[in-house]
């Protein structure tokens, strides 16, 4: 994680590790989009972020801690995963979602997530956390057989979009 900074200040701080928009929707792609490599971000992009941007992202990610990267060897693809600093952001995006929800002009498609999120509440935000622990981290799967959040989540929005 880079030490550089104006101030010490963790508000500064986390201004200057999310503050740029594509980074956060680089994170947000990972997350719920469930893409991992390059390619993947590049295409799925709602917002259609250039590559030298998106390479710049990711790097700018791994140098922060905020984002893993295997090495698979020459010609293979490179899967990113989140590290638990990213993976704690989800309240993050569910505040922002929230907001967003109420103070701006959103697609229902696009929104789905942000109500689900919202509605569900921390418990759901923890099973979301856990999921995401298990897919990215490696951590053992929770014990409790609850409805995966992340399907829920891509089921919601495919509603929406078919309707």
């Amino acid at each position: 994680m880079r030490q550089d900074g104006r101030s010490g200040c963790p508000i500064n701080r986390a201004v200057e590790a999310l503050g740029d928009h594509w980074t956060l929707l680089v994170l947000r792609d990972i997350t719920f989009g469930g893409r991992r490599h390059f390619r993947e971000l590049l295409a799925g992009s709602e917002e259609g972020i250039a590559s030298n941007i998106l390479a710049d992202r990711l790097h700018r990610l791994l140098d922060d801690g905020m984002l893993t990267r295997d090495d698979p060897g020459r010609g293979r693809r490179a899967t990113y995963s989140l590290t638990e600093s990213s993976i704690q952001l989800i309240p993050v995006f569910v505040a922002l979602g929230s907001w967003g929800l109420r103070h701006r002009e959103t697609t229902e498609e696009l929104a789905v997530r942000a109500r689900l999120l919202e509605e569900g509440g921390p418990a759901m935000w923890e099973d979301f956390m856990a999921e995401l622990r298990v897919t990215h981290l490696g951590a053992p799967a929770p014990g409790h057989p609850r409805e995966r959040v992340l399907e829920r989540l891509r089921a919601a929005r495919e509603a929406a979009r078919a309707s």
